[in-house]
């Protein structure tokens, strides 16, 4: 593996590990620095590179490393060997390393002779966080060598490299351990390295420690490890994880390949965890869950966290991209293995219900100008680290489901099984995907059978029986449908990875043909608006379209891609639904009256169309209203109809909506529309609220309503809501906290209890005691619903002070502030304040910016964030967050501007 996938934990924890070499890199060679012999010191020689990325042309083999971390001091010391295989004649040898202090290097060669009987002279460009190395004696092409260095560092304040951390025992004793984040550019902060996906290499690692410290690393010894106090925590993480190993063994048709897979839960960790290959890690809220406190929320969240994580033990760990443009390749795979494992281990929490959601998201980036290609172009480790964001991971999964459906289970699934044989243990393109998704298997690879799926195996197979009934006749690797089409799987691929965006199918009904037209899909512009047509210039997608009519259960496909198009359909058909289920990643919009059509359907049967099918129409509607191209008033007459919905998704997929309106009005001076807004949505949910129970009872769908429902009810002071919500916390407050309220309503209830002054303090010092990480993430929202400013102001000042609220929840912590409505301006002018003091990463500076100005909707409130951003204008140009958070405070505005009003008629219509 890369050295991203390397973990080194020590206890009070330490890891390490094991990893395998690629040597197949593209033969395109950077050109090495000249040979020369000056004298060897370091005053006359200048340093030998000036890319960003490492010279090819020396590739590490092996590395040995040692390490000596002190918990005492807060220091570490190490060497690293390391074999190389040079292949231009060169003097240099340049790598990575940030924040090092090198006392030592030394080339020998294979005899383990040193090639200088001097130390060798440490040039360091720290803008590239690259040290070159000079021989006096040229190393020969074709040649192996072994590179030595002795370094030494503090241990990093923050999460990344080697990191310092602490827990607190039961008895209150603070404890300490030493732990690492490598992805993407940081192993560099822990040894030096070649620190590029490219280079993999296999290492050997050994530890120096007290005999009282644990040490843990990528080979064996097995368990789920975490603080002694937290132990009964991680039972159903490790029953997950068992499953999980089954589960990917069988679907990948590969065993794992390492002797043993540990988790273990890290106190102070600002990813949601970390795939080290052998020794994955997670944040506690990411692994750890207690059936008396943790919610059906957090089951299901630890379970896709899992999930996720083992997938990347194929995707990532076992084929790793070859740069960090392809990240995708590991991100969205990763994030769709998530529910593809979860509805096959764990059925009964209705995973695919937040499929579509997910897709939801990354339609609301993508459609903004702001938004990137899912492969695109990342040169240093800022550009890296912005690259992990909703357009990998999200998008990448729906496009990835979108495949699947087109290509159907069977040939996606041995597809994946080709691509991860025939790029084991080394590194792969976007092109290598799709080859590996369209071509099928020659005689002579069936018979060796190193990337064939094996037929027999494909029987047995879990996930090949559980979706069975979906399965289709394929030829050639490719449904039958398009085998005499001369499909070309990459052009069609390209489309969705080389160009950023998500295109909208605009469908018109002319007598027997259904009249399409893609253009891409914009909230930020207008049709109307000058810059329309230089945004649509060049932008051309191979849509896989699906739709159903009333005529039959059939689903009609047709691969769109052209900028128009049109097809046959019965012209008796009463109503045509395109994009069945959602499975294509695409915005549809019903011209000439096709929208009145489909509000009559909801209204009259709405049951015609699956779940799904409800809330594609009812996400769409609303998308359309942002972008301008459907009245605000047509959508909320679409959802009129969620009077007879029974189905969670479609019902919360409304509810959201509407919640989503009051939650930025109610940051505006709008008191009577703030009001009206909130009485309509009591009104029209009654029934629904009044169903619910304040236990656990129920099925995951039914519960995940509870919550929410219940939720809402209590923030819109709904007085039945709130009796309940005060005599549970009265009840919690006189059991001094040893009550466990039901898990699904206890954040509702907590968040009521915060509003006075005793019980938000009773609130605080539980916070500081508690043991399980899913509750304090409760109380610390409920801390956050005060009316009281300076009780937000306090919460903000801990969190900056990284004591009673750690500093990995301080980007939560700020979004949590933000969406009060009073501490919306709050937590933005805190961010200005403390700018310099937040650099916490670009991953948590990318929530922050677009979290704490996301429900801004004024002309002020974006002069206000423009004038920032140009303040900081150096460090703004670096981070696509800013554009992203301007672009949404745009489309805000735009909305107020158009809607506000036309709401406001509409609300006042409903009272009559």
């Amino acid at each position: 593996v890369s050295n991203t996938e390397i973990r080194l934990l020590v206890l009070s924890v330490f890891h390490v590990s094991l990893v395998w070499c690629n040597r197949n890199l593209s033969s395109q060679q950077a050109s090495s620095p000249p040979v020369v012999q000056p004298p060897l010191g370091a005053g006359n020689l200048s340093f030998p590179w000036s890319r960003l990325r490492l010279p090819r042309y020396i590739i590490p083999l092996h590395y040995r490393l040692f390490l000596h971390p002190n918990l005492t001091s807060l220091s570490f010391t190490g060497s690293v060997q390391i074999q190389i295989d040079v292949q231009n004649n060169t003097n240099w040898v340049v790598l990575h390393s940030k924040g090092l202090q090198i006392s030592k290097a030394t080339i020998l060669n294979q005899n383990f002779t040193h090639l200088s009987d001097q130390v060798l002279p440490v040039l360091h460009n720290p803008s590239h966080e690259q040290i070159g190395i000079f021989s006096p004696w040229v190393l020969s092409s074709g040649q192996k060598y072994f590179l030595y260095i002795e370094f030494g560092a503090e241990l990093a304040e923050g999460f990344y490299g080697f990191y310092k951390s602490t827990y607190r025992t039961t008895t209150g004793e603070t404890r300490t351990l030493a732990s690492t984040h490598f992805e993407p550019t940081s192993a560099r902060m822990a040894f030096p390295c070649f620190d590029e996906p490219i280079f993999k290499a296999n290492f050997s690692v050994r530890i120096r420690r007290s005999p009282e410290h644990i040490s843990l690393s990528n080979m064996p010894v097995v368990s789920v490890y975490a603080a002694p106090e937290k132990m009964p925590q991680t039972h159903y993480a490790l029953e997950v994880a068992v499953k999980m190993l089954d589960f990917y063994e069988e679907f990948f048709n590969i065993r794992y390949p390492l002797p043993k897979q540990d988790l273990i839960a890290i106190p102070d960790f600002q990813s949601g965890a970390m795939e080290n290959w052998g020794l994955t890690t997670y944040r506690e809220t990411s692994l750890l869950f207690d059936p008396l406190t943790s919610s059906v929320s957090d089951k299901l969240w630890v379970t896709m966290v899992i999930g996720h994580e083992l997938a990347h033990q194929w995707f990532g760990n076992l084929v790793t991209m070859a740069w960090w443009n392809d990240i995708w390749l590991n991100e969205g795979f990763a994030r769709y293995m998530e529910y593809i494992s979860v509805e096959a281990t764990y059925p009964d929490l209705t995973v695919e219900e937040y499929l579509l959601h997910t897709c939801f998201v990354a339609v609301g980036l993508d459609s903004l100008n702001s938004s990137r290609p899912i492969s695109s172009d990342a040169e240093n480790p800022t550009q890296i680290k912005e690259m992990f964001d909703t357009v990998s991971y999200d998008k990448g999964a729906c496009v990835l489901h979108m495949l699947r459906h087109f290509l159907t289970d069977d040939v996606f699934q041995r597809g994946i099984v080709r691509y991860l044989r025939k790029f084991s243990y080394k590194n792969a393109h976007n092109q290598d995907l799709w080859d590996s998704m369209a071509n099928t298997c020659s005689e002579e690879d069936f018979i060796s059978g190193k990337h064939c799926y094996s037929s027999s195996q494909n029987t047995k197979n879990a996930v090949s029986k559980h979706f069975k009934h979906k399965l289709t006749n394929s030829l050639h690797g490719l449904p039958l449908m398009y085998v005499n089409k001369h499909l070309d799987l990459t052009a069609m691929m390209n489309t969705w990875t080389l160009q950023k965006g998500v295109p909208l199918v605009t469908v018109t009904r002319k007598g027997s043909r259904l009249l399409l037209r893609q253009d891409r899909f914009l909230r930020t512009v207008l049709p109307s608006d000058p810059v329309w047509p230089s945004l649509q210039k060049g932008f051309l997608w191979h849509i896989p379209l699906t739709y159903k009519t009333d005529a039959s259960s059939t689903i009609h496909r047709h691969l769109m891609t052209t900028h128009t198009d049109s097809i046959p359909i019965e012209e008796e058909v009463n109503w045509v639904k395109v994009n069945t289920d959602m499975t294509g990643y695409y915005v549809v919009h019903y011209e000439d009256g096709g929208w009145d059509e489909m509000t009559t359907l909801l209204r009259e049967n709405h049951t015609a169309l699956s779940y799904k099918d409800r809330t594609h129409l009812i996400h769409n509607a609303f998308q359309l209203v942002t972008s301008g191209h459907l009245a605000i008033n047509k959508a909320l007459e679409l959802i009129d109809y969620l009077r007879l919905e029974t189905h969670t998704v479609p019902l919360l997929q409304g509810l959201g909506y509407l919640e989503a309106y009051y939650r930025m009005i109610e940051k505006r001076n709008e008191l009577e529309l703030t009001h009206n807004l909130g009485m309509y949505i009591l009104q029209f949910f009654r029934a629904v609220i009044d169903q619910q129970t304040w236990s656990d009872s129920g099925s995951v769908s039914e519960r995940r309503l509870r919550s929410e429902v219940l939720s809402l009810a209590c923030h819109l002071e709904d007085p039945p809501c709130l009796q309940r919500a005060h005599q549970s916390f009265k009840d919690w407050l006189e059991s001094n906290g040893t009550l466990n309220l039901p898990t699904d309503v206890a954040v509702t209830v907590y968040s009521v209890g915060a509003q006075d002054d005793h019980g938000w303090a009773s609130l605080l010092h539980t916070y500081k005691n508690s043991l399980s990480a899913a509750q304090k993430h409760k109380f610390l929202f409920a801390l956050t619903c005060s009316r009281d400013t300076s009780k937000l102001e306090k919460l903000l000042e801990l969190g900056l002070e990284g004591k009673v609220i750690r500093s990995q929840d301080l980007s939560g912590l700020i979004l949590m502030v933000a969406r009060n409505p009073l501490g919306h301006h709050l937590a933005w002018n805190f961010v200005k304040k403390n700018w310099d003091t937040l650099q916490l990463g670009s991953f948590c500076m990318r929530h922050i910016i677009t979290g704490t100005t996301g429900q801004f909707s004024s002309s002020e409130e974006l002069t206000d964030v423009q004038s920032f951003f140009e303040s900081i204008k150096e460090q703004a140009s670096q981070l696509r967050a800013t554009q992203v958070a301007l672009d949404n405070v745009q489309k805000n505005v735009r909305w107020s501007q158009r809607n506000l009003e036309p709401l406001r008629i509409w609300l006042n219509e409903q009272k009559k």
